[in-house]
């Protein structure tokens, strides 16, 4: 017996009854040898952690658009914060952290640069609309490695396609960090608001803090404990009612005080003007693009739309602005401007 057939084995000892279990997996779409050391999903999360489009999350925005300053957010942190508060989940409700991990890992790939705002104007611009977790699950199944693709099993795609509000996943591994993507974004995004000035801790809703406390350390505690007292030896992830319903609460003020403020999404409008502009640049000078998205159309026959939008989802924040800079910005003024600021 070689080490992943003993892991696999302390999977079924240990694991709830519930849990995925690596060896009942569905599979993956290309069959492929397995490893002797690591069970399928440890092997999804580790193609994800090694993944170009995971570096890249480094350098895309969360919520604020190019903060001056070290400590806010990035998509990269927040996707590192969902995986914590799943992987606490998972262990405390015995349930497979490699699938769990691996999903949370992978949640967010398909993001754009500028956040939510360079979705919204990809999803405008798109004749099929752009939704970023089925952006996630194309990176994976086809924009990867040269367009080969990872080839992840099909729980880990599953988990990636349905972490969003509306949508729900089919293994409780996935639902999991369905619950943990909310309460990750919505307790770092007060804790950003707050270092920005933008709302203060005082200023949360009684009603929720009443509940939730009055400290991320504390809002964290109360939720986390929630979902698993809640779920232990069920067969559903679940949060207390009266819990849920002061985070969802304590969302939609975050939404109307922090993800619409015009302090913190102030250069979002530009933002937007800039990718629709490289948008239809591309769209008219398709041959511009790396040579592997110009072959998805010409060889595989994939939609010259689709394609662009995802060479444009791959960009990070300041990528993006380099680029726009090479095609329309003249270089003279770039030199101006560059001896400009040095002389300031």
């Amino acid at each position: 017996m070689n080490i992943r057939e003993k892991q696999e084995k302390w999977e079924k000892d240990y694991l709830s009854p519930y849990a995925s279990l690596s060896q009942n997996s569905l599979g993956r779409d290309r069959q492929e040898a397995q490893c002797d050391i690591r069970p399928m999903y440890q092997r999804d999360r580790d193609r994800i952690l090694h993944s170009k489009s995971f570096r890249r999350m480094k350098h895309k925005t969360q919520v604020f658009l190019a903060p001056a300053g070290d400590h806010y957010r990035t998509r990269l942190t927040h996707t590192l914060e969902v995986a914590q508060i799943a992987r606490t989940i998972a262990r405390a409700l015995r349930m497979n952290e490699d699938l769990t991990e691996a999903i949370a890992l992978g949640h967010d790939l398909g993001h754009t640069p500028f956040g939510h705002a360079g979705e919204d104007i990809l999803d405008k611009l798109h004749p099929n609309g752009f939704k970023h977790y089925y952006q996630s699950v194309r990176v994976v199944e086809l924009l990867e490695k040269n367009c080969e693709g990872l080839n992840l099993t099909k729980e880990v795609r599953d988990g990636m396609m349905n972490h969003s509000t509306s949508r729900m996943p089919m293994t409780m591994e996935g639902k999991i960090v369905r619950f943990s993507d909310k309460i990750a974004y919505i307790n770092h995004d007060i804790d950003d608001a707050v270092r920005a000035h933008i709302i203060s801790e005082a200023s949360l809703p009684d009603i929720y803090t009443a509940v939730l406390g009055h400290s991320s350390k504390e809002r964290l505690n109360t939720l986390i404990h929630g979902i698993i007292q809640e779920s232990m030896d069920r067969p559903d992830i679940r949060m207390p009612e009266a819990i849920e319903k002061a985070m969802l609460g304590l969302r939609s003020y975050m939404f109307e005080n922090v993800y619409t403020n015009p302090i913190a999404k102030g250069q979002e409008k530009k933002a937007q003007n800039m990718l629709e502009v490289l948008y239809h640049h591309f769209m008219k000078n398709f041959h511009e693009l790396p040579e592997e998205y110009v072959r998805l159309v010409t060889e595989r026959g994939e939609m010259m739309e689709s394609v662009v939008c995802d060479y444009i989802a791959g960009m990070t924040d300041q990528y993006s602005i380099k680029i726009y800079e090479d095609l329309y910005v003249p270089f003279v003024w770039k030199v101006c401007l560059l001896y400009t600021s040095d002389a300031a």
